[in-house]
């Protein structure tokens, strides 16, 4: 996430000197662009999908079953130490319809793609293992990928900046709807124990907030946007497995870097 944060500040200083090396002699772009009552374009985006993760109380005093860790080695019992997440890069496209609300503020709406994954790391401690001395717990690390292919329906106030020559800048939020297409989907009777797939909500609400810069060029404004996504909802669906047992919430966190060509 570091390195797009670093490319998107790359970008945008990038094209503010070249648009102040241009301002000896100006010519304004788009004159008039954004007193349209309605416009359209497309993005094309880099996200890095995350989860924000909350342990039930004292994860590490509870003990699960054999049954409850199909697709862990043989021992009596096992513990959850710890479950952390990793993140991993994606991307996005999608397609804007702008509305102008009044002179500075402007309704969008973008319906996005997004393909990603993401990963939960569990610290786990067995008991009773085998090859292990007895009496002494054998530690060891599971991670669990998880794919995900968002379909989201972002409703967005994006406010603008007096517009300097070519160049603007805005802060933008507002809420989603998302669909994971991915996410595998639960199909367990009352009691019923999964098989160790990380099993998730496939419906979501996510707040949105963010900031970017306008860009008007002779035929088309280019927007660099950054903003972060913060899941409202908790996403874990307990299959009575250790895995999803031991944790009490699951939200999705993104971060996404786009371009929008308007």
């Amino acid at each position: 996430m570091k390195k797009q944060v670093l490319s998107a500040l790359f970008i945008s200083v990038f094209l503010f000197v070249t648009s102040g090396i241009q301002a000896q002699n100006v010519i304004l772009n788009l004159q008039g662009y954004n007193e349209q009552p309605y416009h359209f374009g497309f993005i094309l985006g880099m996200n890095t999908m995350n989860f924000s993760v909350k342990t039930i109380d004292q994860v590490g005093t509870h003990l699960w079953t054999k049954e409850q860790a199909p697709d862990l080695p043989n021992a009596d019992y096992y513990r959850v130490l710890s479950v952390t997440a990793s993140a991993s890069p994606g991307f996005s496209v999608g397609i804007l319809g702008n509305l102008r609300l009044m002179k500075f503020v402007d309704l969008r709406f973008i319906p996005t793609l997004s393909f990603g994954s993401r990963s939960l790391n569990y610290s786990i401690s067995g008991s009773g293992m085998a090859g292990a001395p007895a009496g002494v717990d054998s530690v060891f690390t599971v991670d669990k990928k998880v794919n995900s292919t968002y379909l989201t329906f972002p409703l967005l106030i994006k406010y603008r900046s007096w517009r300097k020559d070519n160049y603007g800048a805005y802060l933008i939020g507002g809420i989603n709807y998302s669909i994971d297409l991915a996410a595998k989907k639960p199909n367990l009777d009352n009691g019923e124990t999964g098989t160790g797939d990380i099993l998730l909500n496939s419906h979501d609400v996510n707040a949105e907030i963010g900031a970017g810069f306008d860009f008007y060029n002779a035929y088309f404004k280019l927007s660099v946007e950054a903003k972060m996504i913060f899941g409202l909802k908790n996403l874990v669906v307990d299959d009575n497995t250790l895995y999803s047992g031991s944790i009490d919430q699951l939200h999705s966190k993104i971060f996404m870097l786009s371009f929008t060509f308007e």
